[in-house]
């Protein structure tokens, strides 16, 4: 849905829209950071940006951008049947196996349980770096991607690790099935930014952000019709490894939104999992090695379509660190 303004006198972006829209200044937010907010039909992302009479606002408001505010008691029945494996836990770091279709953390477009929601329930201490919406979130997993996700407990541990992924020494590998095998192992280095036709997928944009992706053949089906790859990210843009997938047609099964057509109607997600994680613990500074044990859509798939014998060796963490050592 879109709504149209005419700004009346001098004003900054985010207090015009409060004043518009019955939305929590929060929301405004990411309604503009985002980019689904436009002046004079040009994306505007800064939230004081100053507005002049007369100019022409136009937003989208995704479906059900004005959520109903959560309680306790929704959160809980909303939460009952989610389980999320702690995978490691001390006084700084938490390391967790997030189920697929569950959403890291609040944003205009969510009106369900979130993983915050989760943790602040189980009264777990967090950092507040990133805001109320964020709490403990130094990185983010796709709604639909299941997988390892670490969680800062202080806000020490926070910087610390934001520190890791910004100058790339945080390892983050993933595994995924795709529709068509690789031809070789290779790096893609193409730019992102959110696509300007539809507002839910990012694509490969002239200007956007710079994003590397490293891919890694694992194993072919025994029809050769998929193949099991590993992904490692030099860069953490939205929707980055499907990005980079569906720029050299291959796609991840189940992932409709960039282009896979199969028949596979069982699939009620895309076949991307964060696997493995390496990271220096903030405080007793030394490298640590977690893996998130694949979830059982994934392994009954590969159980039915690939070779089981091999399919153990082949996801063996060090065999996935070390063929992409020739990586860079």
């Amino acid at each position: 849905m879109y709504k149209n303004f005419i700004v009346e006198e001098e004003n900054r972006l985010d207090k015009f829209l409060t004043s518009k829209i019955d939305a929590s200044r929060n929301q405004i937010e990411q309604l503009i950071k985002k980019e689904f907010v436009k002046v004079d039909g040009k994306i505007v992302n800064k939230s004081g940006f100053k507005l002049k009479e007369n100019q022409e606002i136009e937003v989208y408001l995704p479906q059900n951008v004005l959520n109903q505010e959560k309680d306790e008691e929704f959160l809980k029945e909303s939460l009952k049947d989610v389980f999320v494996e702690i995978i490691y836990e001390d006084d700084d770091v938490l390391i967790l196996n997030k189920p697929a279709n569950l959403t890291i953390h609040d944003a205009p477009s969510v009106k369900d349980a979130t993983l915050v929601d989760w943790l602040k329930l189980k009264n777990i201490s967090l950092s507040t770096i990133s805001g109320e919406e964020r709490h403990g979130i130094v990185h983010r997993l796709d709604k639909g991607t299941s997988g390892i996700i670490a969680i800062a407990k202080t806000n020490e541990a926070h910087i610390s690790l934001a520190k890791q992924l910004e100058n790339r020494t945080m390892g983050r590998y993933y595994i995924a099935v795709i529709d068509n095998p690789l031809k070789d192992n290779l790096i893609i280095e193409k730019k992102i930014a959110r696509n300007p036709n539809n507002r839910l997928k990012m694509g490969i944009i002239e200007g956007g952000r710079d994003a590397k992706t490293a891919f890694l053949k694992i194993l072919e089906s025994e029809n050769s019709k998929y193949e099991l790859i590993s992904a490692k990210l030099f860069t953490g843009r939205t929707h980055q490894i499907r990005v980079h997938l569906s720029s050299i047609n291959r796609h991840i099964l189940g992932d409709n939104l960039y282009g896979f057509k199969g028949d596979l109607n069982k699939i009620n997600r895309f076949f991307l999992h964060a696997y493995i994680l390496e990271l220096i613990h903030p405080t007793k500074n030394i490298k640590m090695c977690f893996k998130a044990n694949l979830p059982k859509d994934i392994n009954d798939f590969l159980n039915l379509n690939f070779s089981k014998d091999f399919i153990n060796e082949k996801i063996d963490t060090s065999n996935i660190i070390n063929g992409f050592s020739n990586f860079s």
